[in-house]
């Protein structure tokens, strides 16, 4: 999508924004470790010189593994391998039955358990679904809890302050019986830092980044960057500001903890200039998924994007809009695809019948990106000899050796003549989903957890929430 010179364009205005306009940082604490490094803090806003910046590159990671309660399901992010999140974050979330409504905790433990389900989901995201009616101050213990005890993937803290952080590594210590410490050199949580574009870094989310950092734990920095609001309204434009965001949160990650994993993350797409609406899958979306890649690779990090819908319903839109931004992901060499999975309304809702169409789509990925044999036996020689011109190849032992395994079989696609389509119900994609999940769920099994794991989480909440309640953080 850029050429080397275009690249390098683009990383050279960044750091002209670091050191000329700077970055509003809250955090007086963070403050201090960058003008300890030699940057110019003037009130709240630091302005960041390139050695500092180069420093901190040449101490992340290029690539780290992340190990959940389930060794055998630890992900090695960066290189070329890819893995696939679950929605994260919305307020809302609907299904063909019941219909649309607060986010609660039933649902949430849901959307869990189709997470450890289908194996195209490799990583929970941050509240796949917030559950609105606990109280804000305790629900991520709920959250976690829940992550931990129906999964036995990896998943993502919240990060807002430290004490949400330091929960979400203690109770991932505890699923994994481990110390927080050990954790440090075997991370096992991860969290995804939001910029407040353009150009602020909230006390808040300063605190969790660093909480993180200091454990050793990977830290997605993510400016959430729309074009015509929140940058000027030009990709070239918006991919300076990004970088230059997400490039001050990375050398902050190093100057809390040298050599702790960190991930370059672009959520870059525009609003929709006759109402100011969030727009996703755009062409301009997937475009910045595909350049933000080159930026990451220059810099030699694990790179994290999104694809995303902004459709009210799950529908051709929603289908080809997030099409368009996986494209975006897969082919920018995303190493995480953070809300790959259930991602509705531009974010603002988690969608039951949205969660197994992805699904779909990441399974056709998956096998997309399945290099191909080449081996004698399967370039079938021998197969082409035994078949006359003209011939076919439905009765040959070569067709008949992997005719059920020859190729993808989908899930939710109907391959039907209309005739039988419709004898069958007529059924439509959503209604198939509808279906899907609800088959999902009936066969799920529960992931079996230690039981020292679960009696010392038990004790671990208990003992948070009063402490909480008390006004610790």
């Amino acid at each position: 999508m850029l050429d080397p010179e275009g690249v390098d364009t683009i990383h050279e205005a960044s750091l002209r924004v670091l050191e000329e306009l700077g970055i509003e940082l809250w955090s007086a604490e963070a403050r201090r470790l960058f003008a300890d490094a030699g940057a110019i803090v003037e009130g709240e806003t630091v302005r960041v010189g390139r050695d500092i910046v180069d420093a901190a590159l040449a101490s992340a990671p290029a690539e780290f593994t992340l190990t959940s309660r389930n060794p055998a399901k630890a992900l090695n992010i960066g290189g070329n391998r890819m893995a696939f999140g679950l929605v994260a974050g919305p307020p809302a979330v609907h299904d063909e039955i019941d219909g649309r409504r607060a986010s609660n905790l039933d649902d949430y433990r849901n959307f869990i358990r189709l997470a450890h389900y289908f194996n195209a989901i490799h990583i929970i995201g941050n509240q796949v679904a917030s559950p609105l009616e606990l109280p804000a101050n305790t629900r991520h213990l709920d959250a976690y809890d829940a992550n931990l005890t129906y999964s036995d993937l990896c998943f993502h803290a919240l990060s807002i302050g430290r004490g949400r952080a330091l929960d979400g590594i203690n109770m991932t210590a505890i699923g994994r019986q481990i110390s927080p410490e050990e954790m440090i050199d075997s991370p096992g949580v991860a969290t995804v830092i939001n910029v407040n574009s353009p150009r602020r870094f909230d006390e808040e989310m300063a605190l969790g980044l660093m909480t993180m950092s200091e454990f050793g734990q990977p830290v997605s920095v993510t400016p959430f960057t729309l074009m015509g609001a929140m940058t000027p309204a030009t990709l070239g434009a918006a991919l300076t500001q990004q970088n230059a965001e997400a490039l001050f949160g990375i050398t902050l990650t190093q100057l809390t903890r040298p050599g702790s994993p960190v991930l370059y993350g672009s959520f870059t797409s525009n609003v929709d200039m006759r109402s100011g609406a969030p727009a996703f899958g755009t062409p301009e979306h997937a475009k910045a998924n595909v350049a933000s890649g080159q930026l990451a690779r220059r810099y030699g990090l694990p790179y994290r994007a999104s694809p995303a819908s902004a459709s009210n319903t799950v529908d051709a839109q929603a289908a080809y809009e997030t099409q368009m931004a996986l494209w975006g992901c897969v082919l920018g060499g995303a190493n995480l695809v953070y809300h790959a999975a259930g991602w509705m309304e531009g974010g603002l809702q988690a969608s039951y019948e949205k969660l197994v169409l992805d699904v779909e789509m990441l399974q056709h990925m998956m096998e997309f990106l399945t290099p191909i044999d080449v081996s004698p036996d399967e370039l079938g020689f021998d197969a082409m000899s035994r078949v006359p011109t003209g011939g076919h190849f439905f009765g040959d032992e070569h067709t008949l050796a992997r005719y059920e395994h020859a190729f993808y079989t989908p899930m939710l696609s109907d391959w039907q003549n209309h005739g039988a389509w419709a004898e069958a119900g007529s059924l439509n994609t959503t209604q198939r989903a509808t279906a899907l999940w609800q088959t999902a769920l009936d066969d799920y099994t529960e992931p079996a957890l230690n039981p020292a794991a679960r009696a010392e989480l038990d004790e671990y909440i208990a003992h948070r929430k009063e402490e909480i309640g008390t006004g610790e953080p």
